[in-house]
């Protein structure tokens, strides 16, 4: 018990030092935290990916479209239970900042392909029937208070509404999804392939090209097998296809962001860095500047491994201290770093594991900082020790 109280006067001694060293544990553990979520949150997005289903897109870009024809000839490949047209609407509610996934879909082959989309509200028969029916994630309607039977304007920007520029395409919430998958994005917004169609072709009497064309797969098909058809059929044209599993698909919309993991691993490593160097001086200033009271401990009867505690719980209080306090902040922003990255990375959720990281991180912290002035305490000779000045 006496040592505890040491260890608290002794950090209490320079409280501006010691609140500046939790200060700066909290936000590299914060930050640490975070990154790593952010890291295990896009390798979530490729491991949950499923097996059965295929994205077909063109082998020049995924900015190119494909021709609506391909669909007839796709779906007669062995192998292939649905497919369905997919196309990025590109627009924005009510202002420029309210941007969020809008696609042009055939909406009963896509709830079939997808059943990671649970309606709460409205029902799956309102979005088919309903030409300007519209599917939208629950998290659209907790930001913006839409309910089923709402009319929304979309203000186009790639799909421009044939009544003239800025005026917006009309849908009409049919129904409300739930995603049961962490990775599945709950701010997506889908309507009729039809609308949209139709819409497009009375302005410029030409139908739209198709963005990506999805696929699943009968039980028991070789994805490898049905891949290689299908890109066998366009060979030679007029528009090459790329197809590919779910799950490269997503590395490959990742990779167009860069190396993300790996530039969020590093800034990740730098901070740890940075933070180890900080809390070695800062212990190591501690260690010299108790040099004569550890003298006078040692002149009452304290050992050397009392000195060596006393050294070493300082520097462990510490890092527990900022590790704690930085890991919990980054629980309590969980729910705000996820609306903010949005359906760029959806399914941001601190893990267990990340935080079990972090605690290691900051018992391992602890005690490496701790070494270098506890062996120095242990190595110290009572008079000299408490001959000194320092």
């Amino acid at each position: 018990m006496d040592i505890l109280k040491l260890v608290w006067r002794n950090l209490l001694r320079r409280r501006l030092r010691t609140f500046l060293t939790v200060a700066s544990l909290v936000v590299a553990f914060f930050l640490l935290c975070t990154l790593r979520t952010l890291v295990t949150t896009i390798q979530a997005g490729t491991e949950a990916a499923s097996a059965s289903r295929l994205i077909v897109q063109s082998a020049v870009s995924l900015f190119v479209d494909l021709p609506l024809s391909y669909q007839n000839k796709i779906q007669a490949v062995p192998g292939i239970e649905r497919i369905s047209k997919w196309q990025w609407f590109g627009g924005y509610y009510q202002e420029e900042r309210n941007r969020f996934a809008q696609f042009a879909v055939d909406p009963e082959q896509t709830l079939a392909i997808y059943p990671e989309m649970e309606i709460i509200a409205g029902s799956k028969e309102a979005f088919y029937n309903q030409r300007r029916g519209a599917l939208v994630g629950e998290g659209l309607v907790e930001q913006y208070g839409w309910e089923v039977g709402r009319p929304v304007q979309i203000l186009p920007e790639l799909f421009p509404h044939p009544d003239g520029p800025g005026v917006a395409w009309e849908f009409e919430v049919a129904a409300v999804y739930h995603p049961t998958a962490p990775n599945f994005d709950p701010n997506m917004m889908m309507f009729h392939w039809d609308y949209f169609e139709e819409t497009v072709k009375s302005d410029s009497g030409e139908a739209p090209g198709v963005g990506t064309y999805i696929l699943s797969l009968e039980p028991g098909a070789d994805p490898t097998a049905v891949m290689g058809s299908v890109d066998g059929l366009f060979e030679k044209g007029p528009q090459r296809v790329q197809t590919t599993s779910e799950s490269e698909f997503q590395k490959q919309f990742v990779s167009m962001l860069g190396n993300v993991p790996f530039f969020v691993s590093t800034i990740g490593g730098g901070v740890l860095a940075a933070i180890l160097l900080a809390v070695v001086n800062t212990m190591l200033m501690a260690g010299r500047e108790q040099t004569r009271d550890i003298g006078i401990l040692k002149a009452l009867g304290f050992t050397d491994s009392d000195a060596v505690r006393l050294l070493a719980m300082q520097s462990m209080l510490l890092c527990l201290v900022g590790g704690g306090l930085g890991l919990g902040l980054a629980l309590l922003t969980e729910s705000s770093i996820a609306s903010a990255l949005g359906s760029m990375f959806p399914g941001y959720q601190v893990r267990p594991q990340t935080l079990a990281l972090g605690a290691a991180v900051a018992v391992s912290l602890g005690l490496f900082a701790g070494v270098a002035p506890a062996w120095r305490a242990a190595r110290l000779d009572t008079v000299d020790a408490m001959a000194s000045g320092d």
